[in-house]
């Protein structure tokens, strides 16, 4: 299907290939230019799009052989192509940038993570192609303003100026076969999960396990690092390590691994170079003789309490706690916002987590479990801190 409208609405599942589509599209574009045009690239927070649309767009440049470090500028994060275009990535967080100078190609990344201002404030100084991604967790404000039906596929819309397409996995011919048996079951497991991340469509994700944590810029001085935690991974699944601090009679959560393929030694020698190397790690217990080679490179390392009821007891601990995550903690942040009871074949809410989107989770439970909130001064109403903090959006 050709998008010829100027605005290009692309909402989908998990896995279906709508940030590596688009940017694909945006590099030809750039690469193909008479003239030289300026592409945007906008998403919530820049870690968000460090993590996210910056490094898929290094990825398929050094994959294709297009890559050339001198046009590459680490400060301002812009790509010049031989055709004078270019390519650049900000956040929308950053005012001068949203209201700044005009452009000619716009792509907004999950764009229901990013304010309807931020993106009205770009597009009006877009002057042609405005593309946006999403997963349709909920309504918000590009269903409303556009008339978007997300019955057909591709979706309708009632607006002229607008194309829309859902990408699911099965329109990502590569995908691996393992990832796609892992959602085709995990559809099964909660219908509303399943009608979002496996079909596309909008759905309120009911059965969230957490719900009210805020995203702050970065750890108030006055906080104090007290545990870490540590959810080992491998080949399958990445290895998290959690930093948890006590503020102002809550917790703050810090990501400080999330990696894939990590050894015990290269786990170690992290630890060792991170900021207070001897505080507490509390570990998945189910792997011992891992936190016997953590110990031996001088790690101060516990195994978690893995027994019977350990995971609701820790999620109603955390649920009990005033919760805060810093902005770089970008998959801290997905998974708060995927990680989700099972349900029943009539969708019916179970007292069970799913198992996905649970690495952050399990290690912020290891490191909350053993710390125990000292009994402080009253907890001021509105610190400083929170005033620029922002409520996470589904």
């Amino acid at each position: 299907m050709k998008l010829r409208k100027r605005i290009k609405l692309i909402p989908g599942g998990t896995s279906g290939g709508k940030t590596i589509s688009i940017l694909q599209i945006l590099i030809d574009r750039s690469q193909s230019d008479t003239k030289p045009k300026l592409t945007s690239v906008v998403s919530e927070s820049f870690p968000h799009l460090r993590k996210g649309a910056m490094r898929d767009f290094l990825n398929i440049m050094h994959e294709h052989n297009y890559f050339d470090p001198s046009r590459w500028s680490k400060t301002d994060f812009t790509y010049t192509f031989e055709t004078g275009s270019q390519i650049e990535f900000f956040s929308a967080d950053q005012p001068s940038k949203v209201r700044g100078p005009r452009r000619d190609r716009l792509y907004v990344n999950e764009a229901n993570n990013v304010p309807q201002e931020a993106w009205e404030q770009l597009l009006f100084r877009t002057r042609e192609d405005a593309w946006a991604d999403w997963n349709p967790v909920t309504d918000f404000y590009m269903y409303e303003d556009y008339g978007i039906n997300d019955e057909a596929v591709p979706a309708s819309a009632h607006d002229d100026r607008v194309d829309v397409v859902i990408l699911t996995y099965k329109d990502n011919e590569g995908l691996e076969p393992a990832i796609i048996e892992d959602i085709e079951r995990k559809a099964k497991l909660n219908k509303q999960w399943g009608r979002v991340y496996a079909e596309g469509k909008r759905g309120e994700l009911e059965g969230k396990i957490f719900t009210g944590w805020q995203i702050i810029d970065e750890i108030p001085h006055e906080a104090r690092l007290e545990r870490r935690g540590l959810d080992f991974g491998y080949s399958n699944d990445p290895t998290a390590i959690v930093d948890l601090y006590s503020y102002n009679g809550g917790i703050i959560l810090d990501e400080q691994l999330y990696q894939k393929g990590m050894s015990n030694k290269q786990i170690a020698d992290l630890i060792i170079n991170l900021p207070s190397p001897k505080t507490l790690v509390v570990a998945d217990s189910s792997e011992p003789k891992s936190i016997d080679e953590l110990s031996s490179y001088g790690i101060n390392v516990i195994p978690a309490n893995k027994g019977q009821g350990s995971v609701l007891q820790g999620i109603q601990k955390l649920q009990d706690q005033r919760v805060s995550i810093t902005q770089r903690s970008t998959n801290g942040i997905k998974e708060y916002r995927n990680y989700m009871w099972i349900t029943d074949k009539d969708g019916k809410i179970l007292n069970v987590p799913m198992d996905m989107w649970n690495h952050f989770m399990d290690a912020t439970r290891y490191a909350n479990e053993t710390y125990r909130p000292s009994t402080g001064p009253p907890r001021v109403s509105k610190p400083a801190w929170v005033k620029q903090s922002k409520r996470i959006r589904r």
